[in-house]
C-alpha cells in the first residue's frame, strides 16, 4: 500500500484534466452546498489562478485543498476549500494535505499563510499553527474567523 505523501497530487490549473476537474468540483458541491445546506457560489473564479492539491483512491477524491497564491483571497497565501468526502473523515486526510499545502506556500513564497476558518474549527486549525486574527463574520451565512499562520 502506498503512503499518503505518494498518494498527493498537485497541479495547476492548466494541467487538470476534465475530469480530474469535475471530480473536485463534485466533492465541493457535495460537501458544502449540499451536506452542509448551503446555497453559494463555488465557481468563484480563483480556481484558475491557484493550485489543486488532493488525495484520490480508486478514482475518488477522498480529500482536497486549494493553494491560493499571494493576492487571490488575501493579500497572503492562503489555503481554501479544505474539504473531506463524508466517508473518509477522520482518517487524516485533511491534515497530510494542510501540511503538504503549507510546504508549498513556504517553498513557493516563504510568507505568513491566512485562511477563513468556520469558527468552529479555530482549535483544528491552531494545531497547524494558525491563531486568529479577525473577529468572527459571516461568510455565506457560516461564522468564519480569518487566521494566520507565521512563515
Amino acid at each position: 500500500m502506498l503512503h499518503l505523501d505518494e498518494r498527493i497530487i498537485l497541479k495547476n490549473f492548466s494541467q487538470l484534466s476534465n475530469r480530474e476537474l469535475y471530480k473536485i468540483l463534485e466533492l465541493r458541491i457535495e460537501v458544502f452546498t449540499v451536506e452542509q445546506d448551503c446555497a453559494y457560489q463555488d465557481l468563484d473564479d480563483r480556481d484558475k489562478d491557484c493550485r489543486h492539491l488532493w488525495l484520490e483512491e480508486d478514482d475518488i477524491i477522498l480529500s482536497y485543498v486549494r493553494i491560493n497564491p499571494p493576492g487571490i483571497r488575501f493579500p497572503e497565501p492562503s489555503l481554501g476549500r479544505i474539504v473531506t468526502k463524508e466517508t473518509a473523515r477522520n482518517k487524516g486526510y485533511a491534515e497530510v494535505l494542510i501540511k503538504k499545502g503549507l510546504e508549498v506556500i513556504q517553498v513557493d513564497y516563504a510568507m505568513p499563510t491566512k485562511i477563513s476558518a468556520q469558527s468552529y474549527l479555530e482549535e483544528y486549525y491552531s494545531k497547524f499553527g494558525f491563531v486568529k486574527c479577525s473577529e468572527e463574520y459571516l461568510e455565506d451565512n457560516i461564522p468564519h474567523i480569518e487566521m494566520i499562520k507565521d512563515a
